[in-house]
């Protein structure tokens, strides 16, 4: 039957571009946010270490200092009066122990935030400001100003002001770079970036006492370090978060009562200097963009996780696929011996191949010589032109060759061919065949072979790609050999083949009668058929060594047109057959592997080509690269197993990692534009595949002479 063509969507395309960008954008974003580390100490020198070009009343000022005017300004701490700070939180685990220990010993302080860490634990957030404590921002993700580019420390800035803005409605002008201490150990780096932030409004708080807690020295240490000289007062550099801060816990336990006992007071840095409150209330505008910024960042991190575990379910998926092939492999092996070896008599019925052409001219002339040719002796051909307008019928009766039947009839459809060609059979056999293909001379006699049992209904032969030059044609004899014929394999095994090529099949002639023909409601025919032969209660299995050669597509258009027809007749038939999973037969085993690994896997490409760019900004190159490597070195073994089996070359193994450039995108965005079109019950029309005669040009040439010995 024929389908009317209709215009197809395009706003999915748009949909799905957008998505992934938003999916990029997310995942950036949580990978931006995830990259927190914490301490004071630089690992390394990093930027302008001199200090050359810091004024020297900067080198000598006190820890608060303001630098948004033409002099260097600043204050310090009175006497016996400590303002202690936290840097790196807030954390879960030991911010809540810090501020029970504060409000203990009726002690204030000031918690330099991270941003990043501000979004996971804003109701935290808020109890630091609502128990008076004061808030200071620390950068988003703990960055080293002084060595990145003037965009990014704008934008840690702005992101940790508009954290706490979400988090608190309060705004701060405090402001601690990460990996600081004292004035006195400004670089020019240092002071150039505390300029720049000064210009945004921000107060630099440094310290007078850097306890180092971060290094876990010992509660002792820790004590003594932060205990500052007898009468003076200190800016106290502390952490509650970046790491196991117990030892931080028990020397803030020691130290607030003792320093109490010798009559110091515990303020916060703008109460303890005297200055105004560094919190105000912040712009509605500003607590909004926190507030989304938040949530961005909560659907980012879990963004993250489900795409770690879909990244596992496919390369699972991907791992399975292929060990069941190996598997199964070796089984068809012994099993293909053996049916050659113990069959009971030579099968040498009557056959006839139905050939259905539509312009076909190209290639038509091969294709019916390649049959005429075969060495199988009860054989006719006929070829069913279906409303050719390139001359395919002439061709073929010029030709003038014995037991060749030509049959005409207005276009009606490659299934309507078929059914034309079968009812004026005479054969107990029918062999179907494309009219691009061309067959060796022993491909009949091998592929009839399997009926000698007479639970096989039908057999599906093996199909090869004759135009191989090139990349495009390359990836596709790849594509076959690997993803067809290794898939048959495990599909004869198991006993649940799902499709017999169009290209080259076997059918009993009472099996047809049995599913009243080519069923012409889904467009791809072949795999329908297949479906129905199983659901009958016919045995499908799968002959190697009955080689066919076709014309593969010969540019990406051709091959998305032809590729997407295939996807979506596939899904069609899955549908149609669905009610096979509740029968008695093994077409459930067959649909499910077709769901796995030719529906559900594809969909998950795109997730994973996001994922690899996210772990190229984020993750390490040696972990990209043995992901990589190891799923190449995956594919490449298949491949090379697959080429082996097939007694092929392994000169195109050198193109696989080429192939995941290109063609691998192609053939997940033709399962991702299949599953629209059924989504949306979209009809396709049928699409036509401009012949090169490549097939063709295998009867000149000694490619096609590599018959396999009978078996």
């Amino acid at each position: 039957m024929s389908h009317r063509l209709v215009r197809q969507p395009r706003a999915h395309w748009i949909l799905l571009l957008l998505g992934l960008v938003v999916l990029l954008g997310l995942l950036m974003l949580g990978g931006y946010s995830s990259g927190v580390l914490g301490g004071s100490g630089r690992d390394q020198p990093a930027g302008d270490m001199q200090a050359d070009r810091v004024p020297e009343e900067a080198l000598k000022a006190g820890p608060v200092i303001r630098l948004d005017g033409p002099t260097v300004r600043s204050l310090s701490m009175p006497e016996k009066t400590i303002a202690l700070t936290f840097d790196d939180g807030p954390d879960p685990q030991w911010t809540p122990q810090i501020l029970d220990i504060l409000a203990k010993y009726d002690a204030k302080a000031t918690f330099f935030v991270i941003g990043a860490n501000v979004n996971e634990e804003p109701e935290l957030t808020r109890r630091i400001a609502d128990e008076g404590h004061e808030l200071g921002s620390h950068t988003f993700t703990h960055a080293e100003l002084a060595v990145t580019s003037a965009w990014q420390r704008q934008l840690e800035i702005t992101l940790t002001g508009n954290a706490i803005a979400g988090a608190t409605g309060l705004q701060t002008n405090l402001f601690r770079p990460p990996f600081s201490s004292s004035a006195d150990a400004l670089t020019n780096g240092d002071f150039e970036t505390l300029q720049e932030i000064a210009q945004l409004g921000y107060v630099a708080v440094l310290s007078d006492v850097d306890t180092k807690d971060w290094k876990r020295p010992g509660t002792d240490a820790i004590v003594k370090a932060g205990t500052p000289e007898v009468v003076a007062g200190a800016v106290v550099l502390m952490h509650d978060g970046g790491g196991d801060r117990s030892q931080t816990v028990a020397a803030l336990d020691v130290m607030l009562p003792a320093l109490k006992a010798k009559g110091y007071r515990f303020e916060t840095v703008s109460k303890a200097a005297g200055a105004p409150s560094a919190m105000t209330p912040a712009p509605t505008a500003q607590q909004w963009r926190g507030k989304t910024l938040r949530w961005a960042q909560v659907v980012a991190s879990a963004v993250a996780t489900g795409m770690t575990w879909l990244l596992g379910i496919a390369l699972s998926l991907a791992v399975l696929r292929l060990v069941v092939q190996l598997i199964t492999v070796r089984l068809h092996r012994k099993r293909v011996k053996r049916r050659w070896s113990y069959r009971r008599y030579e099968v040498l019925v009557p056959v006839s191949v139905i050939v259905p052409a539509y312009n076909e001219a190209a290639n038509i002339a091969a294709t019916v010589r390649s049959l005429v040719a075969s060495d199988y002796p009860y054989l006719e051909v006929i070829v069913v032109d279906d409303g050719s307008s390139d001359g395919t019928a002439d061709i073929v009766r010029r030709l003038r060759l014995p037991d060749v039947f030509v049959i005409q009839q207005a276009n009606a459809g490659k299934p309507a061919a078929l059914n034309t060609g079968m009812r004026a059979a005479r054969g107990e056999l029918f062999v179907l065949v494309d009219g691009d293909t061309v067959f060796q001379p022993d491909t009949v006699y091998n592929l009839v072979q399997g009926f000698a049992d007479p639970r096989v209904g039908a057999i599906a032969g093996n199909t090869k790609v004759a135009n191989r030059k090139g990349f495009l044609g390359r990836w596709q004899h790849l594509e076959y050999v690997i993803g067809f014929n290794l898939d048959r394999r495990f599909y004869d095994v198991a006993g649940c083949m799902p499709t017999i090529p169009g290209a080259i099949g076997a059918f009993r002639a009472e099996v047809m009668n049995d599913v009243a023909g080519v069923p012409g409601d889904t467009l791809a025919e072949d795999t329908d058929l297949t479906m129905a032969v199983i659901r009958a209660g016919w045995k499908v299995t799968y002959e190697e060594h009955a080689i066919a050669w076709t014309e593969a597509p010969s540019t990406l258009r051709q091959l998305w047109r032809q590729r997407y027809r295939w996807c979506y007749g596939t899904m069609q038939a899955m549908w149609k057959h669905r009610r096979a999973v509740g029968e008695r037969n093994r077409l459930k085993i067959g649909l499910t592997y077709l769901a796995l690994f030719q529906v559900a896997l594809p969909l998950t490409a795109p997730a994973v080509d996001i994922f690899a760019v996210y772990g190229l900004l984020f993750l390490t190159w040696q972990q990209i690269a043995v992901f990589w490597i190891g799923l190449l070195a995956l594919q490449g073994f298949a491949a090379a197993v697959a080429l082996k089996l097939d007694r092929e070359k392994l000169g195109p193994l050198v193109s696989i990692a080429f192939q995941q450039i290109v063609y691998r995108q192609l053939m997940y965005l033709v399962v991702v534009q299949s599953v629209v079109t059924a989504l949306i019950g979209s009809r396709l029309g049928w699409h036509r595949m401009a012949r090169t005669g490549s097939a063709a040009a295998l009867m000149s040439h000694d490619e096609h002479d590599r018959p396999l010995a009978r078996n």
